[in-house]
C-alpha cells in the first residue's frame, strides 16, 4: 500500500512539470509554467504617473517613437486627456552615447525648469539607493552628470535646493552640495566612515523605519538637517557566498539582534556653504532611543523630530532650534504596547497646527495638534479606524483617508472636515466592493483610482473628486479578466469564524471547481499572521492567487484566516493583543479557527496543511510543532524560528526586550517545540537572506535532529529574503512547494465511507 502511495504521488508530481505544450490540451487548467514562466497572466500596468505640483496635470514616461529603447516624458491634461511630449527621449541622451539614460527616479526643481535624474542604480542593504545623478536644464537642454570625478554609482539621495541652483547628495557617508552653475562641490561633513554614517542610515533603521534618505534642505536653502548613525560597536553578521568564486566571499552587515547594541543616533544641522555641525540636544542614551522621523517645519527656524524610546511605547514630538540646538517637547504619545511613527505630519494654519495620528482612544484616529502646547483636537470622530491618510486639502478644508467601518477585508476612500465637524463621508461608490487605493492630485480635484477584488484584476481610472466621476479608464485588464474567466474556477467566498470569548476572525476559502459538499477535502491554509501584513483582503492576489487556484483545480480547498495582531482596521485592541506573546498567540488563534472549521462537513481534519512566507513561515512552524494533532503538513518559507535572532527595532517593538521577557521569547520560538514534530515539514530558506538569517533555520534543524525528527530542508544558495535571484528560481521554488504538498497530503475528495 505504501509503495502504491509513493508511485501515485510520483505520478502526480510528474504532471506538475509537464512541458509547456501540454497547455494546449486544456486552456482551462493552470500549470506552474503558465503562472511563473510564461508571462501569460501579467496583465496591464499603469504606474509611474506623477501629479504636477501646480495642479495643471500629470506626467508619465511613454515609449518613444523616435528613439529605440527611449522613453518620452509626456504631460497630460486630466480634463481632456490630451498629451504633449514635455521632454523627448533624445534629451536624455548624454553626449557621446547612443542610448538614452534609463531613468529609475526623477524630481523637479521648484520652478520646474530642471529635472534631476537617478540612473544606473545599485543595491545598498535591501534597496537600490545609490547610483548616478544627472540634471537636465529644460531651457538650454544641457544634460550634466553630478559628482565631478567621484566614483560612478556612488551618489545617494540627491535633491534640489529650494531655489534649484544647487543639489545636495551623500557620497561615502558624507554630505556634499554641488553648485549647478559652476560645478563647485562643497563637502559639508568630513567624519563619515563605514561605521559613522551621515545623511543616510544603518541596516535596521532602513528596514524597520523605512529611513533611507537621511537629510533635509531648510525651506530657505541655507541649512541642511541630517541624521548621523554611529554603528561602531554593533556586532557584525556575516553572509557567506560559496558559489560565485573559487573561495567564499563574505558580506559583513552591522546587524543589531534583539537585546543587543544599537547604533547611536543624533540629528545635526550644518550650513549649506559649510562649517561646523550643530547638534540637537536630545536627552537620553543615543543608542537606546530612536529618531524615526525628522523634517523642517515650513520655515527655516525649527526642525521637527519624533523621538522614541527603545521600547517604542512613547513618541515625543519635539521642535529643535537649528542654531542653538535646544529642543522643546510639544506632544507626548504613549501606549501600553507600542506606537508607530506618524508618517503624514503636515503643517496647517500658518504652521500653527499639525496633523497627528494616534490610537489613544482605541481607534486609529487623525487629530490636529497645536504647535504651542500640543493640545489635540479630534478630526476623524467616527468609531472606526482612519487606516491611512491619503491627502490633506488645507485650502478646501478636507481630510481624505482610507477606511472600512463594516468590513475589515475591504478598503475605501472617505473624507471628513479638517475642523472635525460632521462625520466621515464615503466617496468610493457603494456598488464597488473590494480594495481601493487613490493617488490624489495636489488640488484634490483628481485622483488615480485603483481597485480590484479577490478574483478580479485591478482597474485603474482617472476620477474627478469629490463626485468620484470616472473621467477615463487608464488600465482595465479586460484581456486578463477574460483569461481568468476561461479558467476552471470553483466558488470563492469570505467568511467569519468564531474562536470563542467573543472573538470572530475573517477568512476566505477557495473551493475546487468540481466541489462536492458530500465529500471531504484536504485544506491548505495560507498565513502571514504578523503586524506587518494581512492575507484576508478582498483584492487580487496575482501569482499567489493563481497558484492557489491551480491547487483547487487539483482537488484542494485553500483557505486563509487573519488572526488577531494583523494590521487590519478593527481597532487598537485587535491589533495589539499580541504584545509580548507574538507568534504564540497567533498560532493559538489559527488553531482555534481550525478547530471550528474542522466541524464543517466537507473539511477532512486528517489532511490539513499550512504554508507561509517570512512571518507566515514562522506561524507555519508553530502550527505543526505546537498543534501536531491538527496539522498534517507545513511549508515554511524564510521563517524566523527564534525571535531573539531578529533585529532590535522590529522584535522589541512587539515583544519587549529579551532580557525582560524571557518566557515570552521562549514561547514565541518554534525551536522550543521541536520535539513535537509528527507531520511533514518542509523548510525553505535563502542562504543569502540579510533580513531573516538562515542562522535561525540552522538552529531549528539542530533542534529537530537532536529530537530525532525527520524533515525536509531546501536552502537556496545566496538568495535573499524574496528568493527570486537567479534564472528559474521562482518556478523551481513553486514546483518544490507544490510537489511536496501533493506527495505528503494527496489532493482530492474522500467520502465518509472510505475514511
Amino acid at each position: 500500500m505504501n509503495r502504491l502511495k509513493v508511485l501515485f504521488a510520483a505520478l502526480l508530481a510528474s504532471c506538475l512539470v509537464a512541458p509547456l505544450t501540454a497547455r494546449a490540451q486544456d486552456e482551462s487548467l493552470l500549470t506552474l509554467e503558465r503562472i511563473y514562466a510564461s508571462g501569460e497572466f501579467r496583465g496591464e500596468f499603469f504606474g509611474g504617473a506623477v501629479w504636477l505640483e501646480d495642479g495643471s496635470g500629470y506626467v508619465a514616461f511613454e515609449r518613444s517613437a523616435e528613439v529605440p529603447r527611449g522613453r518620452d516624458l509626456v504631460r497630460y491634461d486630466p480634463e481632456t486627456g490630451a498629451g504633449e511630449v514635455l521632454i523627448p527621449a533624445a534629451r536624455f541622451m548624454p553626449a557621446g552615447q547612443d542610448q538614452p539614460l534609463w531613468i529609475s527616479e526623477y524630481d523637479w526643481s521648484a520652478d520646474m525648469k530642471k529635472l534631476l535624474i537617478f540612473t544606473n542604480t545599485q543595491r545598498v542593504w535591501r534597496e537600490n539607493t545609490r547610483g548616478d545623478y544627472w540634471v537636465l536644464d529644460l531651457d538650454s537642454w544641457a544634460l550634466k552628470k553630478l559628482g565631478g570625478d567621484f566614483d560612478e554609482s556612488r551618489l545617494m539621495f540627491a535633491k534640489f535646493a529650494p531655489d534649484g541652483d544647487r543639489v545636495a547628495y551623500v557620497y561615502y557617508n558624507n554630505i556634499y552640495v554641488e553648485d549647478l552653475e559652476n560645478g563647485e562641490i562643497t563637502q559639508l561633513t568630513h567624519d563619515g566612515t563605514e561605521t559613522l554614517i551621515n545623511g543616510t542610515s544603518d541596516w535596521v533603521n532602513e528596514e524597520e523605519f523605512d529611513l533611507r534618505d537621511g537629510f533635509r534642505w531648510s525651506p530657505d536653502g541655507e541649512q541642511i538637517a541630517y541624521w548621523q548613525f554611529d554603528s561602531n560597536g554593533i556586532d557584525q553578521f556575516l553572509l557567506i557566498n560559496n558559489t560565485d568564486s573559487l573561495y567564499p566571499k563574505i558580506t559583513t552587515i552591522p546587524f543589531p539582534k534583539a537585546g543587543t547594541t544599537n547604533s547611536a543616533v543624533r540629528i545635526g544641522v550644518v550650513d549649506a556653504d559649510g562649517g561646523d555641525t550643530r547638534w540637537l540636544q536630545l536627552e537620553g542614551d543615543p543608542r537606546n532611543n530612536y529618531v524615526p522621523r525628522m523634517d523642517w517645519v515650513a520655515d527655516p527656524n525649527q526642525v521637527v523630530i519624533q523621538y522614541m524610546n527603545r521600547l517604542q511605547n512613547t513618541n515625543q514630538l519635539m521642535l529643535g532650534d537649528p542654531r542653538s540646538g535646544r529642543v522643546r517637547k510639544v506632544l507626548t504619545d504613549r501606549d501600553e504596547a507600542w506606537i508607530d511613527p506618524v508618517d503624514v505630519l503636515e503643517w496647517l494654519d500658518g504652521n500653527d497646527t499639525f496633523v497627528w495620528v494616534s490610537e489613544r482612544d482605541g481607534w486609529r484616529h487623525v487629530y490636529l495638534g497645536s504647535r504651542s502646547n500640543g493640545e489635540l483636537k479630534l478630526v476623524t470622530t467616527d468609531e472606526f479606524d482612519a487606516d491611512t491618510i491619503w491627502h490633506v486639502d488645507q485650502e478646501g478644508g478636507w481630510l481624505y483617508f482610507r477606511a472600512s467601518p463594516a468590513n475589515a477585508t475591504q478598503r475605501y476612500l472617505y473624507r471628513t472636515r479638517l475642523d472635525g465637524s460632521g462625520g466621515a463621508e464615503r466617496l468610493t461608490p457603494a456598488d464597488q466592493p473590494g480594495t481601493h487605493s487613490y493617488n490624489i492630485s495636489p488640488d484634490a480635484r483628481w485622483a488615480f483610482h485603483t481597485y480590484s477584488s479577490f478574483a478580479m484584476p485591478r482597474t485603474v481610472e482617472l476620477v474627478r473628486l469629490p463626485e468620484h466621476e470616472v473621467v477615463r479608464t487608464l488600465a482595465d485588464n479586460s484581456e486578463l479578466a477574460a483569461k481568468l474567466d476561461a479558467l476552471q474556477r470553483g466558488h470563492a467566498e469570505f467568511f467569519k469564524v468564531d474562536i470563542g470569548d467573543g472573538v470572530e476572525l475573517d477568512g476566505w476559502q477557495m473551493l475546487p471547481p468540481d466541489f462536492d459538499p458530500a465529500q471531504k477535502y484536504p485544506v491548505l491554509f495560507y498565513v502571514y499572521g504578523g503586524p506587518w501584513g494581512s492575507t484576508v483582503v478582498d483584492s487580487y492576489g496575482y501569482s499567489t492567487y493563481l497558484w492557489h487556484l491551480m491547487l483547487t483545480q487539483k482537488g484542494y480547498i485553500v483557505m486563509s484566516v487573519d488572526n488577531r495582531g494583523t494590521p487590519v482596521p478593527r481597532g487598537r485592541e485587535f491589533r495589539k493583543v499580541i504584545y509580548r506573546v507574538g507568534s504564540d498567540l497567533v498560532a493559538a488563534d489559527q488553531a482555534a479557527a481550525l478547530r471550528a472549521i474542522n466541524q464543517w462537513p466537507y473539511v477532512d481534519p486528517s489532511r490539513i496543511a499550512m504554508w507561509g512566507w517570512s512571518n507566515g513561515g514562522s506561524i507555519s512552524l508553530h502550527a505543526i510543532l505546537q498543534y501536531p494533532e491538527l496539522y498534517n503538513t507545513a511549508l515554511a518559507v524564510a521563517p524566523v524560528p527564534d525571535e531573539r535572532l531578529y533585529d532590535t527595532i522590529y522584535t522589541e517593538r512587539y515583544m519587549g526586550l529579551p532580557q525582560d521577557n524571557v518566557a515570552g521569547y521562549e514561547q514565541a520560538s518554534s525551536i522550543t517545540y521541536a520535539n513535537n514534530l509528527a507531520g511533514n515539514l518542509l523548510i525553505v530558506h535563502g542562504t543569502g537572506d540579510d533580513n531573516v538569517h538562515y542562522q535561525g533555520t540552522e538552529r531549528l534543524m539542530n533542534a529537530l535532529i537532536e529530537a530525532g525528527k525527520q524533515f525536509t530542508i531546501m536552502p537556496y544558495p545566496n538568495r535573499s529574503h524574496g528568493i527570486f535571484e537567479g534564472r528559474g528560481t521562482t518556478l523551481h521554488l513553486r514546483t518544490l512547494l507544490t510537489n511536496y504538498l501533493m506527495e505528503n497530503m494527496p489532493p482530492g475528495p474522500r467520502s465518509e465511507a472510505t475514511e
